[in-house]
């Protein structure tokens, strides 16, 4: 067997190992599978090229694949030790960044040893140049775009730039000039490529991905998170296209179409469509205000929270970034066993779009070892909330807000959201009043059967427990 015949080989197991990865991601039981499947396809692929490549390339070439893979691998496994699961929403969206640059570079590769030298010089077929220009373009174009949006995305999550959409007059023109402009820029592009075109579509793409992730509002990450994850996927298609590599085009073209479909999904649970998104809307500091909500604010103490757990024949607690803040998902845990012991029928209602990342919420709670079955997703539980004795919000706020439901002016209205105001009795823990990421307030602070307790949720729930 030739080692070209090899690595087709090894590529299509990589491929079917990336297949089975999204297959067993999509459950809580199989997940931790889906991760191994993962690993390996991704281990196969490295091991076939640098076998490929040591067949047609020089020792010295090799030996900087090898070097860059053993760099490379050594940074992401230490960063992936030592980051926490707070922060790992924007390690995502730097990741994304890293596919997005590579994806820039081995365009500008291609254009340097095809479109730079001449027909002449080349071995692609006269009558493939267009296409190939083609390639160079609309992957140089979507890596860029992955590149800023991802880095904008990675300072919004961290807190280095403010959550608030950017509103330059007219924005949304600006991008829909941006990408008349790339098909333009393209077209003079294959018509007679130049270093000059190339810069030009490189830095219309740099300065769309920038812009479109800055003008979208905080509230909206999760679903940019997803979306550049879509964006990554079709960045290393399009450089599958350019290399003539079989593995990346299939697994681009997998992640593409996940991230895109995660983007759907997030949409529809923000009843909010993917233009919408794109022109930003959530995170603006407008809407409800605390001085606009009539009543106060009750405060309660750990004691009067373990009393009402004690008298409850059911609970539900849904948990939101706060609640990671403080790593207080294994002080949850232990107070759901507790709880359990007792008796009292306990269950979490997720959100889609709780925390910063989709998923995030399930694998906090999956790391503390809450059972897989009494955590539901927000339309299993939303009917149930009614005839629950106490609700414990923990952490969250947009994802369960009224206004949502009630204020037609609110910059979240429609959003569906956990009613959990319609408990006998609501504890929502928190640090202070402020908003939440969405710069919107919270009219749950003021209801009846609402109680707050503020602090670190970690510690207050330890409080609780040792109450009890």
């Amino acid at each position: 067997m030739s080692p070209e015949t090899a690595a087709t080989a090894a590529y299509i197991v990589a491929a079917l190992l990336t297949v089975m990865s999204l297959a067993g991601l999509s459950k809580h039981e199989t997940a931790r599978n889906g991760v191994v499947y993962g690993i390996a396809g991704m281990t196969v692929a490295l091991v076939a090229t640098v076998v490929l490549a040591a067949n047609s390339l020089e020792a010295g070439a090799v030996a900087l694949m090898v070097a860059g893979f053993v760099i490379g691998g050594g940074v992401g496994l230490w960063r992936a030790r030592v980051v926490e699961m707070t922060g790992m929403p924007e390690l995502i969206a730097l990741l994304h960044s890293f596919v997005g640059l590579a994806a820039v570079l081995v365009g500008w590769n291609g254009y340097l040893e095809v479109e730079a030298v001449g027909a002449a010089q080349t071995t692609v077929a006269p009558e493939l140049l267009g296409i190939h220009s083609v390639e160079v373009g609309v992957g140089v174009f979507i890596g860029a775009v992955t590149f800023t949006g991802s880095i904008v995305a990675y300072g919004k999550l961290s807190g280095r730039m403010k959550s608030r959409p950017l509103t330059l007059p007219g924005k949304n023109a600006l991008n829909l000039s941006a990408l008349v402009a790339f098909a333009a820029l393209t077209v003079a592009f294959v018509l007679a490529p130049s270093l000059g075109v190339m810069i030009a579509i490189t830095a219309v793409a740099l300065a769309l991905g920038w812009h479109l992730v800055a003008s979208i509002g905080g509230g909206d990450m999760p679903v940019v998170v997803s979306m550049l994850n879509s964006y990554s996927g079709w960045a290393a298609a399009a450089s599958g296209f350019l290399l003539n590599n079989t593995l990346l085009i299939v697994t681009g073209a997998l992640v593409g179409s996940s991230g895109a479909y995660l983007s759907y999904v997030m949409c529809q649970a923000m009843n909010r469509s993917f233009l919408s998104v794109i022109a930003g809307g959530f995170g603006v500091e407008s809407g409800t205000a605390a001085a606009d909500v009539e009543g106060e604010h009750r405060e309660v103490q750990a004691d009067e929270v373990a009393e009402m757990l004690r008298e409850a024949s059911s609970v539900v607690i849904t948990p939101g970034y706060g609640m990671a803040v403080a790593q207080a998902q294994y002080p949850v845990a232990d107070l759901t066993r507790k709880l359990r012991d007792k008796g009292v029928e306990v269950r979490f209602g997720i959100h889609p779009v709780a925390g910063r990342l989709p998923g995030h919420m399930n694998v906090l709670l999956a790391e503390a070892k809450v059972p897989y079955d009494i955590v539901l997703e927000m339309d299993e539980i939303n009917d149930d909330l009614a005839s629950t004795s106490v609700v414990l919000v923990i952490g969250a706020n947009d994802t369960v807000n009224p206004a949502a439901m009630d204020d037609p002016g609110s910059p979240i209205a429609g959003m569906p959201v956990l009613r959990v105001w319609e408990a006998k009795n609501v504890v929502v823990f928190k640090r202070s009043m402020a908003v939440g990421y969405a710069g919107v307030q919270n009219p749950l602070f003021f209801r009846e059967n609402t109680s707050m307790i503020f602090g670190d949720a970690k510690k207050r729930v330890e409080d609780i427990l040792t109450a009890l």
